[in-house]
């Protein structure tokens, strides 16, 4: 893994693991250990090689896709380099936020990183220069079946070309460069189709959404058990030794945390013995949430290892007397693809649990509070609209949740007949994301109003009063005297960080 300085600078020397993409991605500025620096001089020279014996290796002196076996000549090698760049940069649509860029970024220094690339030192240097000085190049989200696109932007500014965000303004490539004090690039043999190859954009994405998706499954157990307290939830179903016959890991600390969540409620303990068993969304919050920390400990480790991979084509390894260029399919992103295709559906049914449990707070007939956690009366509706909301929300999640990694398609006039759509699963499960704090956000809030409409002066357990407490330094009591969407964004905005 990488390691971090002081000062927060992530140092690749090792392959950077998700955690540190993700670091990156939150503005942590970025460097190169002596020994890579070396791997990726080294592998330049290989190309060097490459070119001068006239060894005829894919994207290095041919066309690239359908035209692999056309053979371009050593006076157009820089002028095919920048046609790549120029041609592949076709996304369309919103653009990526600044966070997403820069975990594409980082990810593609990882990979040049690793040494098999051949692109020139200087080129890595100038990412890192862009991440540091705070200048993100601006990439639309559409376009992509598994790469090319997202890095053809990048590579834009690095040319002088396309636009960026400087800080919070808008500048033009040339323009960013010039603040930053960097001329524009005049790209080599190689170095056009390894800007654009290869898995960085689906496994910079991915990295950024395990860390949301890691904050958002601690946030679910929290508000999980906000909502078990309000409706008078029976604490056996998460007994330690019962618990324990199930084989899961993720389950065990699910349990703990709630157990943990809980402790000292005068609420729950007042509960015990009101029924035999609680409805799903309740007791069940172990076995849901604790099969999606299990896969979560899956997917975290299968885009380690993409991180650690080779993915760029084709690769160059051997020596500068023995050069040699390998088109392979590394860059073929179905481990990422799949992954990401089972880590969005687990968070779709996390936060489908949630909606179920936020309905069972805002329906007088299970949950023995006021209707809708409205003041009496009939003026008010309270969280009625909210549950819909939320509803909504776990709706699209599922249309959401169909599988990238199985749309398929045909590109390159037959070339590439198989596509693993790996970009689009890591994008789709942000999204899916982006849905399910939501609809976290909105059952805190919900059950943040259940304690504050409970009978009597219970104590609350002891980590559920500080998610309380949390609540209401943003957002007071609801009484439908403020747009409720206001307090839901604020919040969600606690969901950026682990739970109290």
């Amino acid at each position: 893994m990488a390691a971090a300085d002081r000062a927060g600078m992530i140092v690749v020397d090792a392959p950077l693991g998700w955690r540190e993409i993700a670091a990156v991605a939150n503005g942590a500025p970025l460097s190169l250990a002596s020994a890579a620096e070396a791997r990726v001089a080294a592998a330049r020279e290989i190309v060097a090689a490459l070119v001068a014996k006239g060894v005829k290796a894919y994207g290095v002196n041919t066309g690239v896709g359908a035209l692999s076996d056309v053979v371009v000549d050593h006076p157009r090698l820089r002028q095919l380099s920048r046609n790549i760049v120029m041609s592949h940069a076709v996304g369309v649509g919103p653009l990526l936020g600044k966070a997403e860029s820069r975990a594409i970024m980082a990810a593609a220094v990882n990979q040049f990183a690793l040494g098999f690339s051949g692109v020139r030192p200087v080129l890595l240097a100038a990412l890192m220069r862009l991440l540091n000085a705070d200048c993100v190049p601006e990439i639309p989200s559409q376009g992509s079946v598994g790469y090319l696109t997202h890095m053809a932007h990048v590579a834009l500014v690095l040319l002088g070309e396309g636009c960026a965000l400087h800080g919070r303004l808008r500048v033009s490539g040339a323009q960013a460069l010039s603040e930053i004090g960097l001329t524009p690039l005049v790209l080599e043999a190689k170095e056009g189709l390894s800007l654009v190859n290869g898995t960085p954009c689906a496994a910079g994405l991915a990295a950024l959404a395990l860390l949301r998706s890691e904050r958002l499954l601690a946030w679910a157990d929290a508000a999980a058990a906000m909502s078990f307290e309000n409706l008078q939830g029976q604490l056996a179903a998460f007994d330690a030794e019962v618990l324990g016959l199930r084989r899961s890991p993720g389950l065990q600390v699910v349990g703990a945390h709630l157990r943990a969540l809980l402790s000292g409620s005068e609420i729950s303990a007042a509960a015990r013995g009101v029924r035999t068993q609680d409805a799903l969304s309740l007791r069940a919050v172990p076995q849901v949430h604790g099969a999606a920390r299990d896969l979560f400990d899956y997917v975290g480790e299968s885009i380690d290892r993409e991180l650690a991979s080779v993915t760029d084509n084709p690769l160059v390894i051997g020596s500068v007397d023995d050069p040699r260029a390998h088109s392979e399919a590394h860059a073929v992103g179905a481990a990422i693809g799949l992954a990401a295709d089972a880590m969005a559906t687990a968070i779709a049914a996390v936060a489908a649990m949630s909606e179920r449990r936020i309905d069972r707070l805002v329906n007088p007939l299970v949950s023995g509070l006021p209707a809708f956690l409205a003041d009496a009366g009939g003026a008010s509706s309270g969280f009625m609209i909210a549950q819909y909301t939320a509803a909504a929300l776990v709706a699209e999640n599922r249309r959401l949740a169909a599988p990238a990694s199985l749309d398929g398609g045909v590109t390159s006039g037959l070339q590439e007949d198989h596509l693993a759509h790996a970009t689009p699963a890591a994008a789709k499960w942000l999204k899916i994301l982006d849905n399910a704090e939501t609809v976290v956000a909105i059952e805190v809030l919900a059950a943040a109003q259940g304690y504050d409409l409970q009978p009597g002066a219970r104590a609350r357990g002891r980590g559920t009063e500080a998610i309380y407490r949390a609540v209401r330094v943003l957002v007071p009591v609801y009484r439908d005297d403020r747009p409720l969407a206001a307090d839901v964004d604020k919040v969600r905005s606690l969901l950026a960080e682990p739970p109290p």
